[in-house]
């Protein structure tokens, strides 16, 4: 996979990335459905020395060369330890990923990632590894999974976006935030806002105040403030929903991704009219995408009093 000869040589994929539980290799597997579905070759390579139970075969497997539980026995180390152990092992033994991705070439690959945070705000291993697949004509985007009960929290809410800002501003990647889970939204509570709110980030003032109604986090108003002008400042973060289970949902987390990493303005599948303009629109219709999603699996206000009166 040389820097040369662009047209025939340059491969195209995902690095799934997020909080462990957010539902990456679940994604990935799904992800590589649908997409084989269309008529796309599809690759997963496990990158979480971790995940030891995969759901389904990988075609590459980081356990061939490191694992955490090896990792952890023979050097004593905790499992945030021997994890980032693994990761710069990896970051090492790069000329090993080489050659394994040599015989996925001409496929679209999935990368599933571990789930330890600081892999995507702090650590160096895996944003180098992923600076090594950009030159060997990898066209990446980051796509990392969120699940989406946070936003029935609004203190957790802030830290997420958090997370995802600090996530984007160190991977360097083009980059998808996606609330998984979606089908499960309000399993922990009700929303405080409409499902646009959340995935477009909009005026966040109104979470502030919101979070000032609760005694515990009145005390901390300045810091949410504070740490709310850093998002805005950057006007970086916005969400995609996403159930898997939904081809809908899937169709629409593939376009935003194909546009990120530049998939949609290739030539490797038919360029039909739908797709170029898929990629080309704009806020109109992820508003619009979005309110099917909250029509579809958010309960609305009138509905939500509406069965309190008849409980009653």
């Amino acid at each position: 996979m040389s820097e040369g000869s662009r047209g025939h040589s340059v491969a195209f994929g995902q690095v799934v990335i997020g909080p462990p539980g957010s539902g990456k290799t679940t994604y990935c597997h799904a992800m590589r459905e649908f997409l084989t579905q269309i008529g796309r070759r599809v690759s997963v390579v496990n990158l979480d020395p971790a995940n030891e139970a995969l759901p389904c075969p990988c075609e590459l497997d980081i356990g061939q060369l490191v694992t955490l539980p090896d990792v952890m026995g023979s050097l004593g180390l905790g499992p945030n330890g021997g994890l980032l152990y693994c990761m710069e092992y990896l970051e090492t033994n790069v000329d090993w990923l080489q050659e394994k991705l040599e015989g996925l070439k001409g496929h679209y690959v999935l990368f599933d990632c571990p789930g330890q945070v600081e892999l995507y705000t702090h650590h160096n291993s895996l944003k180098n590894v992923f600076a090594h697949l950009a030159k060997w004509n990898f066209r990446l985007a980051a796509v990392h999974l969120v699940d989406s009960h946070y936003c029935t929290d609004p203190g957790k809410f802030i830290s997420v976006l958090c997370t995802s800002l600090s996530t984007m501003l160190h991977v360097e990647l083009p980059h998808v935030n996606i609330l998984s889970k979606m089908d499960l939204i309000e399993q922990y509570g009700k929303l405080a806002f409409n499902l646009d709110y959340y995935t477009e980030v909009l005026d966040l003032s109104y979470l502030v105040d919101h979070l000032a109604s609760d005694p515990f986090f009145r005390n901390y108003r300045r810091l949410n403030e504070k740490l709310v002008e850093v998002i805005e400042d950057y006007s970086l973060v916005s969400f995609v929903p996403l159930n898997v289970q939904d081809k809908e949902s899937m169709r629409q987390v593939m376009q935003a991704v194909d546009k990120a990493n530049g998939y949609s303005f290739g030539d490797q599948e038919h360029r039909s009219l739908e797709a170029l303009m898929s990629a080309a629109v704009g806020a109109d219709f992820h508003f619009s995408s979005t309110l099917a999603v909250q029509e579809k699996y958010v309960q609305s206000q009138d509905k939500a009093v509406e069965e309190e009166v008849m409980d009653l």
